[in-house]
C-alpha cells in the first residue's frame, strides 16, 4: 500500500534517492536531511500508514526491534551518549510528513539538543481523576 502523493513513499520506495543505512522489504532507514545531531535518521515502512493509529500491531512491534537494533549499531559506531526515539502523531503533537516514521537520535554530550517539556504539577486528585477518564 502506497500512497503516490507522499514523499516518505517515495523515498522508502526509491524514487527520491536518500542515505540509506538499512533497508529490508518492510522498512527502509535514512538519514533525517534535517538532522537534530549527527546520525539522526528516520525508519520509514514501506507501505504507507498515516500516523501510528494507522500503524498495523504487527508493524509497530517490527518498528520496535528495527529502532533497538539500529539503536545498538548507531551507538557503536557513532560513539554517542545516549539516544533518543521520536515518534510523533498530529501536528499539534509536532509531525509534519503524515506516513508514521520513527527518529532515531543520538545524543552526544552537550550537543546543544533539548527534548523535553515544561512538567505540570498536578494534585492528587487531578491524577486520580485523569486515571479514571482513562481506564474507564
Amino acid at each position: 500500500m502506497r500512497d503516490d502523493n507522499c514523499i516518505f513513499c517515495k523515498i522508502a520506495h526509491g524514487d527520491i534517492p536518500s542515505k540509506v543505512l538499512y533497508e529490508d522489504n518492510e522498512f527502509k532507514v535514512i538519514l533525517d536531511l534535517g538532522p537534530a545531531t549527527k546520525g539522526h535518521a528516520l525508519i520509514l515502512p514501506k507501505n504507507h500508514y498515516h500516523d501510528l493509529y494507522e500503524l498495523p500491531d504487527e508493524e509497530a512491534a517490527k518498528v520496535m526491534l528495527l529502532a533497538k537494533k539500529m539503536a545498538i549499531h548507531m551507538t557503536e559506531k557513532l560513539k554517542c551518549d545516549g539516544f533518543n526515539l521520536v515518534q510523533n502523531n498530529g501536528e499539534a503533537a509536532g509531525q509534519t510528513v503524515f506516513h508514521f516514521h520513527l527518529h532515531l537520535i543520538p545524543r552526544y554530550k552537550e550537543d546543544g539538543q533539548t527534548l523535553g517539556w515544561k512538567a505540570l504539577e498536578p494534585s492528587q486528585e487531578e491524577l486520580e481523576k485523569i486515571k479514571n477518564i482513562i481506564i474507564n
